[in-house]
Order: C-alpha cells, then sequence, then structure tokens
C-alpha cells in the first residue's frame, strides 16, 4: 500500500512540475538539458501513474508491481482475497499501460510511413542541384525547408527558398536542419506526440509538446550557430517568417513561423549560460526520476 500511495505522490508531483515548467525561464538558455527535463517528466508521470494503480491492484500478493505482475500472469493464488476494488484498480493500470504503449508504437509506425510516403514523392517533385550539394530541391515556388529524419535522412529546400535567402542565409538553415538529423530530434519529439495522442484532452500534455518542439529549434540553432553567424540564422527566420513558409509536412522537421521572434531574440542577444550548480541540480533531478520510479516498481514498501 505504501508503494502505491509512494507512486502516485510521484505522479502528482511530475504532473505539477510540468505545468510550473511550461512557464520557466531558463529553458531557452539550456534547451538540451531542458529537454532532457522534460523527458524525465515524462518517463517519470507515465510509469508512476500506471505503477500506483497496479501496486495496489497486486496488494493482494504482498509484493511488488512486477513480481505481482508475474505472479498474476502465471495465474498463482493471492495471499489475500481479491476485491472489486482491486480488480478494477488491476485493469485500469494494465489498460493505461497498454495505452502508452500502443499509442507510441503507432505513432511510431505512423511517422516511418509518412516518411516513406514522402521520399518516394521527392523522388518525383525535387531534383538534385549542384549548388547545394547533398540537398534536395523542390520544385515549389513557395518558401521552404525541412529535414525527412531517420536512417536515409534528407535535407530539403524549395526553389522559393532558394531565391528568398542570401548565401550565407541558406548555409545556416541547411545547418540547422543538419543539426536537426544529426541530432535525432524526431525521436525526442515521438513520446511527446503519442502522449498528446493519449491524452488530446489535456492542456499540460499540449503546453509539454508546444514547449518540447520550440526547445528542439532552439536547440539545433545552438548547433548551427558553430558553423555559421547568428545573425545570418536571425534573419533566415525572419524571412521565412515574412514571406509565410510553406507547412512542414507530416513526419518531418523544417522551419516554420511559430515563435520565430523568441528564436531570433536569443540568436541576437543571448542570455548568460546556466550556472553549472543549477545545470548539476537538474541532471540529477532526471536521473532521479528515471531511475527511482522503476526501483519503485521492483520494490516492497
Amino acid at each position: 500500500m505504501i508503494t502505491a500511495v509512494v507512486l502516485a505522490a510521484l505522479a502528482t508531483a511530475c504532473a505539477l512540475g510540468s505545468w510550473r515548467f511550461t512557464t520557466a525561464e531558463w529553458t531557452s538558455r539550456a534547451p538540451r538539458l531542458a529537454i532532457i527535463v522534460w523527458q524525465s517528466l515524462g518517463v517519470a508521470w507515465g510509469l508512476a501513474t500506471t505503477g500506483a494503480m497496479l501496486a495496489y491492484a497486486v496488494q493482494p500478493y504482498g509484493v511488488s508491481v512486477l513480481p505481482g505482475l508475474v505472479a498474476f500472469a502465471q495465474g498463482k493464488p493471492p495471499v489475500q482475497a481479491w476485491d472489486p476494488l482491486h480488480v478494477l484498480a488491476l485493469i485500469a493500470g494494465l489498460t493505461s499501460l497498454a495505452v502508452l504503449v500502443v499509442v507510441l508504437l503507432t505513432a511510431g509506425v505512423q511517422a516511418l510511413r509518412a516518411r516513406r510516403r514522402h521520399r518516394m514523392l521527392l523522388a518525383l517533385i525535387s531534383h538534385d542541384d549542384p549548388g547545394v550539394p547533398g540537398v534536395r530541391v523542390l520544385a515549389h515556388p513557395g518558401a521552404a525547408a525541412y529535414c525527412v529524419p531517420g536512417l536515409r535522412s534528407q535535407v530539403v529546400v524549395s526553389e522559393g527558398a532558394l531565391k528568398l535567402l542570401s548565401e550565407d542565409e541558406l548555409a545556416a538553415v541547411l545547418a540547422h536542419e543538419a543539426a536537426h538529423v544529426r541530432e535525432r530530434h524526431d525521436l525526442v519529439l515521438l513520446p511527446f506526440a503519442a502522449l498528446r495522442r493519449a491524452l488530446p484532452w489535456s492542456k499540460v500534455v499540449a503546453d509539454a509538446q508546444a514547449q518540447v518542439e520550440l526547445l528542439i529549434e532552439m536547440a539545433a540553432d545552438d548547433r548551427a550557430r558553430r558553423y555559421c553567424s547568428p545573425r545570418r540564422l536571425a534573419t533566415a527566420l525572419l524571412r521565412f517568417g515574412t514571406a509565410g513558409a510553406m507547412p512542414t509536412p507530416h513526419g518531418m522537421l523544417g522551419v516554420h513561423a511559430h515563435n520565430v521572434m523568441a528564436r531570433v531574440d536569443r540568436l541576437i542577444k543571448p542570455g548568460p549560460e546556466l550556472a553549472t550548480s543549477v545545470r548539476s541540480g537538474y541532471i540529477a533531478l532526471s536521473v532521479t526520476l528515471v531511475t527511482a520510479t522503476p526501483f519503485l516498481w521492483v520494490i516492497q514498501l
């Protein structure tokens, strides 16, 4: 019973922490660290929520969550008799766990299918250009720049973007898209998109997904400015914003007009770096969340 209470308290703390985290001001100063914290909050919340229900459900076995589930699957009789509340908790816990796993797998499969279809489409409507080696050029007058992530990743720009951007601005945009590919930001977004599918009514989940989407853009900006002028990347973003960039295809990562000014401001006037003690504290918090929650699944309090 104590394990169930502790897991429920942890799930509540993660939910409240996520709500407060959406308004945190330091995240733009350390987007990669903020992404790690978001991921740890999401993992801990999912495991703690389902774990709390399952810990109460397997209480008649007198063991922790995992041994209790194994005993139930093997058909072993419980030490205490089942009652309706324990049965209901078992159904709710297993259902919640199954939903989280299914929506994650479904989101992954749909993303893979969308990318495969888009690669087939690109083969028909895009071409190589000696002026931008290694990049597919889309035959479209609108402004577009995005990447197709995956094992066979591609960076795509439109003919409209080539006309819109200067040579330096184009190099900055391509460095940004290459950063998305290199850091596999598609995998970062996948669990949050899946959670949004599972809980479409949750404002906290919607805000979390929006925050992570912005953070990966900022993280890609930070990596890109190692190879290009931050001001050139900022002007390229402004050009896309004023020109009305084409919507990024589903399952891809690309330049869009959302939160442009927030990104431009930090490129032109970057804030001070977080203190080492603050970074260490958030890293310790993340490690604690992702290790303590599974630990509570295997011990009996």
